[in-house]
């Protein structure tokens, strides 16, 4: 089936209710009915004798049971995380200059949106070792950086030169897919890799993100 002709429906009332979009749970989850509902549609095809009806054949697969089921198995991805930071002892500047990620996730489905979500879980990681800060305003009860003028994320100068690998890995004690998920892999360990490449660099171990130069030259003069 060639992919132009797929049609996914989502964020329609009309639908069953569905879990929230978190927790890295997305494809596992319903990639379980989807590829549920693609075995029965094939089964019915087999079955059938001569050209379908005009309507077409149709399969429908409700997983509740099984891919919310509870498992004696973990289903975690892993991954390990490298930086390679200069800092500039006179301004307390960070400066990342490369990053690596090296992932174990299952059976990776898509390559091409993988490696985004990665790269781009990685760079959300260097926003939180360098640049991302809130304050609540004690008069108001509200943030004081309200938008993206004052609540500084990583702008194309900040991002170095990011690479995403994985590794193959079969794990039959997950889903049809074998797929795991990725949202957030390749966030959590990536401010760390920076922080610790910081205190490769200055000799500081720093307990307090973001690294900004503030923290850093307060550190390093004392």
């Amino acid at each position: 089936m060639p992919l132009e002709r797929v049609r996914t429906e989502v964020g329609d009332s009309d639908l069953p209710a569905a879990s929230l979009a978190g927790g890295s749970s997305g494809t596992a989850s319903w990639g379980w009915a989807v590829h549920e509902a693609c075995v029965r549609l094939a089964a019915r095809l087999a079955d059938h004798a001569g050209p379908p009806p005009g309507s077409g054949l149709s399969a429908r697969a409700d997983t509740a049971g099984q891919a919310d089921a509870e498992s004696s198995y973990a289903r975690h991805a892993f991954g390990a995380h490298f930086a390679e930071v200069s800092v500039d002892t006179v301004t307390g500047e960070v400066r990342v200059r490369r990053m690596l990620g090296v992932f174990a996730a299952g059976r990776i489905l898509n390559p091409r949106t993988a490696r985004s979500q990665f790269v781009g879980g990685m760079i959300m990681g260097l926003g939180m070792a360098l640049t991302e800060s809130s304050t609540m305003d004690p008069a108001f009860g509200d943030f004081a950086e309200p938008d993206l003028a004052s609540y500084h994320v990583p702008a194309h100068a900040d991002v170095p030169a990011i690479e995403a690998h994985w590794i193959d890995e079969e794990d039959g004690h997950l889903n049809p897919m074998g797929s795991k998920g990725i949202g957030e892999i390749g966030i959590v360990g990536a401010a760390a890799a920076v922080g610790n490449a910081v205190h490769h660099a200055t000799g500081v171990r720093f307990r307090e993100l973001p690294l900004t130069p503030d923290k850093v030259i307060g550190a390093l003069a004392g």
